[in-house]
Order: C-alpha cells, then structure tokens, then sequence
C-alpha cells in the first residue's frame, strides 16, 4: 500500500503541473507579444520665432505658433515608407506603429522657411515617443 499511495501521489502532482501548464497556454492566448504589438507615437508641430525681437520676460504674444496642416513622413529603417500623417489644427499629430526604429520626415510648409528637421525615434515596450517638430518662421 505504501508504494501504491506514492504512485497515486506521483500521478496527482503529474496532473496537476499538467493542468497549471495548460491554464498558462490558454492564459497567453491571444496576447500580442511584442513584435506583433503596435505603439504610439505622439508629438507637436509649431512655428518660431513669431516676433522680430525677444523680449526678457518673453512676451507670450510671441510664443511659438502651431503648424497646423504640415505632412509628416515617418520612414523606417531600410527608408521605406510606413506612414503619412498630418497635423491637426493645434500642431498635434500622432501615429500608432509596430516596434522597431524610424524617422520622422517634416515635409515643406507653405509660408515658413525650410524645413524642420528629421528625428529619429524608437518604438517598443515602454517606449512612448513625444516628438518636437520645430519649424523655422524665418522673423528675425
């Protein structure tokens, strides 16, 4: 008997790791893991300087415009092309991505000089890029 309660003990702990390793497979089911998962990426476009003189105190008449309207292109790492967005009327913009490494592209907008330049950024888990697209005015 002794050895028979030990068999039946053995097989008792046998299904019981079974059964915690099955609830664990059915518990991950369906959870993006982190190449699958997408993130966002937020930021601001605006416009400086708006005044021809700085002032001290700053004048917040003179505080940077948003650029409302402006395309931005983001690029992943071989250049590919992965996304075109545009800012709102506040300079928000925002795009949801898979993990990986990019460029944002500021295109041209009418009316400002140049071109705000590219920014690299990564995506991934606990990484939640907020970008700051600063487009020259021109005012000197």
């Amino acid at each position: 008997m002794p050895g028979s309660r030990r068999l039946i003990s053995m097989r008792t702990s046998i299904a019981a790791v079974a059964l915690v390793m099955l609830a664990a497979l059915v518990a991950s089911c369906g959870r993006e893991t982190p190449t699958d998962a997408a993130f966002r990426v937020t930021g601001h476009a605006h416009a400086g300087p708006v005044c021809p003189v700085q002032q001290d105190p700053p004048d917040p008449a003179c505080a940077d415009k948003p650029v409302a309207g402006a395309t931005l292109v983001i690029v992943d790492e071989t250049g590919e092309e992965v996304a075109a967005i545009q800012t709102d009327t506040a300079g928000n913009f925002g795009a949801t991505l898979p993990a990986g490494n990019y460029t944002l592209v500021p295109q041209p907008v009418d009316g400002l000089l140049g071109t705000a330049p590219p920014q690299t950024f990564t995506t991934g888990r606990g990484l939640a890029p907020a970008l700051d697209v600063a487009y020259d005015t021109g005012i000197r």
